[in-house]
């Protein structure tokens, strides 16, 4: 009786395993599929990143010097483009990853919890795209025409002081800037889930204001450029998702308080019928 009633008490567990396994296999499938595809465009989706920084060379070259970005090491734009595929693989696949994580969780949650959890892994990727958008279309272009006025033309008695560009390192900087804002965007639905749980409130994060203020500035000079006009085009964004962060938390604040009255008076309706 005692074995039976262990193995009644370890297969429910050996149940979740088996499809924890399952979804991460679906996942990984999916995340190789997306990678291969990806690779076969490497070259194309690496012009694209590369194309805020060639718009500028190409207003800078002349006919007879063309510019260039360079690689130094033989086996440098194989992996680069390795990194390029598994990058954009990984951002398409996102929605997969997240539909099997919530396939997964699902069935041990309430109906409200569901309604809580769904929308945060709806709007999650869809803030991580407008923070890399953002940074793309924005903060590249102007950072990039920074950087490139430090280039001194060769004159008499002088060397010309010009950018190399290496492949690899660009990209680094690309992903992580991108990686930045896409985290940063997230802030909203972090502290909302804080909320939720009770482990933040409105208050709380009004009270912090100014302390969240100097740490989102912090965060900026760390993940971007070293130009005030990068770090506060990051720091302006994450500064007014801060301020929604409050707002979204007093929603979940005022609708838990609803929830809890009427739980009450459920409570004593129940007590005055008996």
């Amino acid at each position: 009786m005692s074995d039976d009633s262990a193995d009644a008490n370890k297969m429910p567990l050996l149940e979740h395993l088996i499809e924890l396994r399952q979804r991460l296999l679906y996942s990984v499938i999916a995340l190789f599929v997306f990678f291969v595809i990806c690779f076969f465009f490497a070259q194309e989706l690496y012009n694209f990143l590369v194309q805020p920084l060639a718009d500028i060379l190409l207003e800078r070259s002349t006919p007879e010097h063309q510019r260039r970005m360079i690689f130094t090491d033989l086996t440098e734009v194989f992996f680069t483009h390795v990194k390029v595929a598994f990058f954009f693989g990984a951002f398409i696949a996102c929605p997969i990853f997240l539909s099997q994580i919530w396939l997964f969780v699902a069935p041990g949650l309430y109906k409200h919890e569901k309604s809580t959890l769904a929308p945060f892994l709806i709007a999650s990727p869809i803030l991580f795209f407008i923070g890399g958008a953002m940074v793309y279309y924005a903060i590249m272009p102007m950072a990039w025409e920074f950087f490139l006025s430090f280039e001194v033309p060769a004159n008499e008695g002088g060397l010309a002081v010009q950018l190399e560009a290496k492949v690899n390192e660009y990209l680094s900087l690309v992903m992580k800037l991108i990686f930045a804002f896409g985290l940063c965007f997230q802030l909203p639905v972090i502290m909302t889930l804080l909320a939720r749980v009770g482990m933040a409130s409105s208050e709380g994060m009004r009270a912090k204001r100014k302390y969240a203020i100097v740490g989102v500035f912090v965060v900026a000079a760390i993940f971007t450029p070293p130009d005030p006009l990068s770090q506060i085009s990051l720091a302006v964004p994450i500064i007014i998702l801060y301020e929604v962060s409050i707002w979204m938390a007093k929603l979940v604040e005022k609708k838990r308080e609803e929830r809890e009255e009427e739980m009450e008076r459920e409570l004593d309706d129940e007590t005055g019928t008996d």
